[in-house]
């Protein structure tokens, strides 16, 4: 792949042989989520190979993460303005923004694995909702607008990616906006943490815990960070 050009990909849903469906309570409100069952399966798909060698592609999307569950409750603690434009990286199954459509907000669900966003589309609508647009993209090669609410829940599960999500906050947020970072403490919040300094991106971070996979108690973090 070049490197003056963004990557794009499109899960096959041939290759989505299981489809779980949960109810997920956040703050006063339970969602109804749509998601792959066999994500595991996912990685030997010869289109997920092919992608992860053409840019170490993995299908992180087809999970229900937690820290998803943790940037909702966060949405839930304050009032937002009504058709607030807000958008969502790396949506995954869209729960987050989801959360974001519940409280009076226009979303934005984009994501570089095209049938990401056509999930995150679907939950949506499930959950009664149609004030939302679909983007797919890649935050290597951030759009040509700004908004006054980035949504990001689970993307700093890699090293590589920190430096270019510094540089799409500090190009598509907007000079007095916020972006809601949530994640699961990986072992990258260090390297994360140092790399908005050294951007001069001021932050706040909330712990938060919320209930993962077995019932097990899961420990994360909500950033609010500023331009």
């Amino acid at each position: 792949m070049s490197a003056a050009s963004a990557f794009l990909h499109t899960t096959p849903l041939e290759a989505v042989s299981q489809r779980l469906h949960k109810s997920i309570a956040v703050g006063s409100k339970t969602f109804q989520i749509t998601y792959p069952g066999n994500a595991d399966e996912l990685l030997d798909h010869p289109s997920t190979q092919s992608a992860f060698h053409a840019d170490q592609y993995m299908p992180y999307w087809a999970e229900l993460w937690p820290s998803s569950q943790m940037l909702g409750e966060v949405l839930m603690q304050q009032t937002w303005p009504a058709d607030h434009p807000a958008l969502e990286i790396g949506c995954g199954v869209g729960l987050a923004g989801i959360v974001a459509l519940s409280l009076g907000m226009h979303v934005t669900f984009s994501d570089y694995d095209a049938t990401a966003v056509e999930f995150a589309a679907g939950n949506a609508i499930a959950n009664g909702f149609t004030h939302f647009k679909k983007l797919p993209l890649d935050w290597r090669f951030p759009p040509d607008f700004q908004v006054p609410l980035l949504l990001a829940a689970d993307v700093i599960y890699e090293e590589r990616n920190i430096a270019p999500l510094i540089a799409f906050i500090q190009t598509v947020l907007e000079p007095e906006g916020i972006c809601l970072l949530s994640d699961s403490d990986r072992s990258t919040k260090g390297g994360f943490r140092y790399a908005l300094k050294q951007a001069n991106l001021k932050f706040e971070r909330q712990p938060m815990s919320t209930t993962g996979h077995e019932g097990r108690e899961v420990k994360g973090s909500v950033y609010r960070i500023y331009r």
